[in-house]
């Protein structure tokens, strides 16, 4: 489901009433959750958590006139998603989630390398999502990045 929108709030003015809630809710767990120095944008068509040029010139390696990103959230065709780059990149913090998830949840995490997929939104851990936010900070998104692009 695309989503034409120059801001979060036109975003989420535009989704279907049933997602609304959802999104409205996750967007505000994030925001609560998310450590200073990341900043709220539009980013490839969804709600995007960045790091900012103004914290991180050199900006996204694929397109360095992009900001860093870090999670987006997304409302898709079948399904609500966020995706989290720092659950990509660091195992630690993958294997936490994971763990944190079952604890939070009853039904099956259905995730690719970093999107989390919510086919129901009453199944969505928002207090998690928002932990998980918090979880990493820009300085420690930047290296870890850096890192894996060093490699790469």
């Amino acid at each position: 489901m695309k989503i034409e929108a120059n801001t979060p709030e036109e975003y989420i003015d535009k989704l279907p009433e049933d997602r609304k809630k959802a999104v409205l809710q996750l967007r505000k767990e994030i925001l609560n959750h998310l450590p200073e120095g990341f900043e709220e944008t539009m980013s490839y068509g969804m709600l995007g958590y960045v790091v900012p040029h103004s914290v991180y010139p050199p900006g996204y390696h694929v397109n360095p006139d992009l900001p860093l990103p870090f999670i987006n959230l997304a409302s898709q065709k079948n399904y609500i998603a966020i995706y989290h780059s720092g659950l990509y990149a660091d195992e630690k913090l993958l294997k936490w989630f994971k763990e944190e998830y079952t604890k939070h949840c009853k039904t099956k995490l259905n995730m690719g390398k970093s999107c989390i997929r919510f086919k129901n939104a009453e199944h969505i851990p928002y207090r998690l999502i928002g932990e998980l936010a918090g979880k990493m900070s820009p300085e420690e998104w930047i290296e870890i990045y850096e890192n894996r692009l060093r490699k790469s």
